[in-house]
């Protein structure tokens, strides 16, 4: 499988800055909310074909917001991530399919210790070089999750029926590369 256009073989890390990783779930069946990683790295290893390449994520779950304190703590806890238990979640990519800009990413996903296999939509956005020399090249990836999968089963009746919090969970990437030399 060809590379995309502009991207070439080399290591490629994550430019946490110009990048983000969150998650949204719906809250009592009728809103949803949001939170993201502050703190996160990826290496793409990309060789002569996207077959042959590799990449290897890691997120730090005590760097987790979604903007309220309170609700940063509890999802931080035993209940949810379980920050000191369980300080890392990590994604090591296993296949990629597609071309152009839209491919699928499959990989194994671990959280709170318990690994399973995702497959991310993605898209390739692109490459450019920034005004400081830096080769950067841009990535967009969602995929769907069921929480209780991954062992986060902390939930709360609601009075008129349903829970609090939903069981599947939408991962959003943005993702900026930079090429090392």
């Amino acid at each position: 499988m060809t590379l995309p256009a502009g991207l070439t073989p080399g290591i490629w890390t994550l430019d946490m800055p110009h990048s983000e990783i969150g998650f949204t779930v719906r809250h009592a069946g009728i809103s949803k909310v949001r939170g993201r990683f502050a703190d996160a790295s990826a290496e793409a290893r990309v060789r002569d074909s996207l077959a042959e390449s590799s990449l290897h994520a890691t997120v730090q779950t005590a760097s987790f917001n979604s903007g309220d304190a309170n609700r940063d703590a509890h999802v931080k806890g035993a209940d949810f991530f379980d920050v000191a238990e369980f300080p890392e979640m990590t994604f090591r990519a296993t296949g990629v399919e597609g071309d152009g800009e839209d491919y699928t990413l499959t990989g194994d996903l671990t959280i709170r210790g318990v690994t399973k296999p995702v497959e991310l939509e993605v898209e390739f956005t692109g490459v450019a070089v920034d005004p400081f020399g830096a080769t950067r090249a841009g990535f967009s990836a969602e995929t769907e999750i069921s929480r209780k999968e991954f062992g986060l089963t902390w939930n709360a009746a609601l009075e008129a029926g349903g829970l609090l919090v939903s069981d599947k969970v939408k991962i959003n990437l943005e993702a900026a590369l930079v090429k090392q030399d």
